[in-house]
């Protein structure tokens, strides 16, 4: 995944170095030499990650990072103090000014990648619900903000260690009384209703290995949503890069000074606050007027609000967007055959389907009739392709249960796939992803098909 890295140093030396191994890894950068040279290029650039020196003349990291937080048109760009100080009082006070994570000179550069790496994939989803929000606001929704209270938050450790838990649980509870412990991963059997806010999960937990129970609770529809952090030992290392890859949120490492916990699972719960008011703005609160009343996805009105939204944003960034139009295949046989209600039960059970599959941040939209549309930002033709097939396959192995039939029916779709072209017409570009869905109906049905 590319992004648009900010390096703000007043050593040009540092600069120089930074930018290089980051051009390296092919990332778009910029660079600023002081704090108010940073938040002008925030004013006039899209910026996805901040670098950011701690020690600067006139307005230092700490006061550059509080200002960058504090307006709330880029309160939700992470920050990477990088510093020669390694001083838990300093981490502290980066983080309480809402710093994401700290690096300390000389830079290790895997930690380097793998944190910008993890962050990247974080400012894209919030960049994709902001974009949501934006669209509902200029429907008549409300905005929304960054809120400091944990008071309802749930949080979970994954830990045998007694008296680690103990001490962690003591300090948490300044933040919250809702902190619930299990000693292993499969006691989470034992609360099928329960849904943490935040997962601790320790590296010491004998033969259980935490990066599988990471991956386990994001590939859950349940839990894909939770923040995970990685408690861990200081030879952990290898483990806490890896997990930065796989898409945990943060780590630290115990025995931790109670502040810099605190700061840093504050840090966690906001944005993760945050993330869930947009969805919830999104998913639950949404006029009706905008969403589908029989599959529950969105419209036609919606869709053709947001597409403007994402191709402004592929116009600016010069990024990838794929247009899928999906038909269910000889759709007017069910209702002939078996009646409206059957219809509606197709439709229904190929939406929930296909939200399954796709992406939170892919837009999928009722197009017409049996047509569905889904919107898919930042992603490779190859990918999309992909994803679209697989979509296919999973819509052909589905059993229709029909109330009036005692045998189960099936059903297939048929997909066409358009990539949007820098400064094409939206209309040009819903007309060759509608051209690629004739072909596919024409040249037999039940298969994917690209127009280039």
């Amino acid at each position: 995944m590319t992004a648009n890295v900010l390096v703000v140093d007043d050593i040009h030396s540092n600069v120089k170095l930074l930018e290089a191994k980051l051009l390296g890894e092919y990332y778009t950068v910029f660079t600023a030499s002081n704090g108010q040279g940073a938040l002008t290029m925030l004013e006039q650039n899209k910026i996805d990650i901040i670098l950011l020196d701690v020690m600067m003349p006139d307005m230092n990291g700490f006061e550059t990072c509080k200002k960058i937080k504090t307006n709330l048109s880029t309160t939700h760009i992470p920050v990477i103090m990088v510093t020669a100080l390694s001083d838990t009082e300093d981490r502290v006070k980066g983080l309480e000014a809402g710093a994401d994570e700290f690096l300390t000179k000389p830079i290790d550069d895997t930690a380097l990648f793998a944190r910008v790496r993890s962050l990247a994939r974080m400012k894209a989803v919030i960049d994709e619900l902001k974009l949501r929000n934006t669209t509902n606001a200029e429907l008549g929704a409300s905005a929304i903000e960054m809120k400091d209270n944990f008071s309802d938050s749930k949080i979970l450790l994954i830990n045998n260690d007694v008296v680690q838990t103990k001490n962690i649980s003591n300090i948490l509870s300044k933040l919250t009384t809702q902190i619930k412990v299990i000693a292993n991963a499969n006691e989470l059997n034992d609360y099928p209703h329960y849904i943490p806010d935040l997962v601790i999960i320790s590296c010491e937990l004998g033969e259980e290995d935490p990066l599988r129970i990471s991956v386990t609770l994001r590939s859950s529809a349940k839990f894909r949503d939770i923040t995970l952090i990685l408690q861990a030992d200081e030879e952990d290392t290898p483990i806490v890069l890896k997990a930065l890859e796989l898409g945990i949120n943060d780590y630290f490492t115990y025995p931790v000074d109670k502040n810099e916990l605190l700061a840093r699972i504050k840090t966690q719960l906001r944005k993760k606050h945050y993330q869930d008011n947009l969805r919830n703005d999104l998913e639950l609160t949404i006029n009706l007027s905008i969403k589908d009343g029989l599959t529950g996805i969105f419209n036609r009105h919606y869709f053709d609000t947001h597409i403007k939204q994402i191709v402004k944003k592929a116009n600016d960034k010069k990024s990838s967007v794929c247009l899928l139009m999906c038909d269910i295949d000889n759709f007017k046989h069910v209702n002939d055959t078996y009646g409206h209600q059957a219809g509606d039960i197709v439709l229904k059970t190929i939406a929930n389907a296909l939200k399954n599959i796709f992406r939170v941040t892919d837009l999928i939209a009722r197009y017409g009739g049996e047509e569905i549309t889904v919107l898919l930002d930042d992603i490779t033709i190859k990918d999309a392709i992909d994803i679209a097939e697989r979509a296919r396959k999973e819509i052909e192995s589905i059993d229709f249960k029909i109330k009036s039939q005692q045998n189960s029916i099936k059903k297939t779709i048929s997909i066409g796939i358009a990539e949007y072209r820098v400064g094409e017409p939206i209309n040009s570009f819903i007309d060759r992803a509608d051209k690629a869905l004739y072909k596919a109906k024409e040249t037999g049905r039940n298969k994917v098909v690209l127009l280039s």
